[in-house]
C-alpha cells in the first residue's frame, strides 16, 4: 500500500477510532487541524517558540496540521511534503490551506534536496518527519543550510531506538508499516550527530516523559497518575517534573519518542 491508502485502511477500522483522532488523522480535516492547534501537545510547542515569527518551513508536513498551526501564530509557512495525496499529502495542505484562509505555500519534494537557498527560514519545524528520512544525514545538512544562522530547529515525535538490534520489534509492533513499509527508528545518538552535522546546536533533548509534545494524547498529570499508582502514592500532583524527566531517561521500549531543540551556530 502506499501511505495514504495505509491510512484510509486504518480510518476503516471500527476499533482504532481512538488512533485515528489521536494522529488527527479524522476528518474533517479543518476541524482535526483546530483540534491539534488547541492541544496539549501544540502548547508545549508554542512555548518553544516563544519569539517574533518570522519565515517557517514545515518538513515532512504530513497532512498539514503543523503548518495550520505554525500560521495561526503568525508564521508565514512553507509547507514541505513529497506525497501528492488528498487525505494525508500535499493535496490535502492545499484544501486545508484553501479551506482555512491560510495561504500556505505547498511545495512537494523529499527534504533531502531542499529546493530553497540558503538561509531561508527563521525556522525548520519538524514534526514526526526525521525518522522517515532516506538519508538522515543529508537531511539533516539541508535543514542547516537553509536554516539562517540563529535561527531554530524544532523535531517533535521522532522514534528512539536503544540499540539497532531493537529495530524489527518497533517495527512489529506499528499499526501501519506492515501495511506500507515506511517506518523507521534511530538511536538517540544517530539523532544528535545528524543534526549537530547540520551545523545545530541542540539545546534541549526531550526524552518521552518530560514534555506533553512526547506523551500526547496522554499529558504530564496523566504520567505521574500513573506513577503514583504504581507506587500507591496518594498525592500525584506532588510529584515533581525532574523525578519524571529522571524515569523518561530510563525507559527502553522500541520506538518511544524524544524531541530536539536547537539553533543554528552563528559562525
Amino acid at each position: 500500500m502506499t501511505w495514504e491508502e495505509a491510512v484510509l485502511w486504518l480510518r476503516s477500522q471500527s476499533n482504532q477510532a481512538d488512533l485515528v483522532r489521536a494522529c488527527f488523522y479524522d476528518d474533517p480535516l479543518p476541524d482535526a487541524a483546530r483540534r491539534y492547534y488547541a492541544s496539549s501537545e501544540w502548547s508545549a510547542v508554542h512555548e518553544l517558540l516563544s519569539r517574533m515569527p518570522g519565515k517557517a518551513l514545515d518538513v515532512g508536513a504530513g497532512r498539514g496540521i503543523s503548518s495550520y498551526a505554525l500560521s495561526r501564530d503568525g508564521w508565514e509557512v512553507t509547507a514541505l511534503e513529497p506525497d501528492p495525496g488528498m487525505v494525508v499529502g500535499a493535496g490535502a495542505i492545499e484544501t486545508l490551506s484553501r479551506e482555512a484562509g491560510l495561504g500556505l505555500h505547498v511545495v512537494q519534494e523529499w527534504g533531502e534536496r531542499l529546493p530553497f537557498a540558503d538561509a531561508s527560514f527563521d525556522l525548520v519545524y519538524c514534526r514526526q518527519s526525521l525518522h522517515h528520512a532516506r538519508d538522515l544525514q543529508l537531511l539533516c545538512r539541508e535543514i542547516g543550510r537553509v536554516l539562517r544562522p540563529g535561527g531554530t530547529f524544532v523535531a517533535t515525535r521522532e522514534h528512539v531506538i536503544s540499540r539497532k538490534e531493537d529495530l524489527p520489534a518497533f517495527l512489529d509492533s506499528h499499526p501501519l508499516h506492515h501495511l506500507y513499509g515506511g517506518e523507521n527508528a534511530y538511536v538517540l545518538n544517530d539523532y544528535r550527530s545528524a543534526i549537530e552535522g547540520g551545523g545545530i546546536r541542540l539545546w534541549q533533548v526531550l526524552n518521552p516523559l518530560q514534555s506533553e509534545i512526547n506523551l500526547y494524547p496522554d499529558t504530564l498529570a496523566d504520567a505521574k497518575r500513573q506513577i503514583a499508582r504504581r507506587l500507591s502514592f496518594p498525592f500525584p500532583a506532588a510529584i515533581p517534573n525532574v523525578v519524571l524527566g529522571w524515569l523518561g531517561h530510563l525507559l527502553n521500549s522500541p520506538g518511544r519518542l524524544y524531541s530536539f531543540i536547537g539553533r543554528k551556530e552563528v559562525q
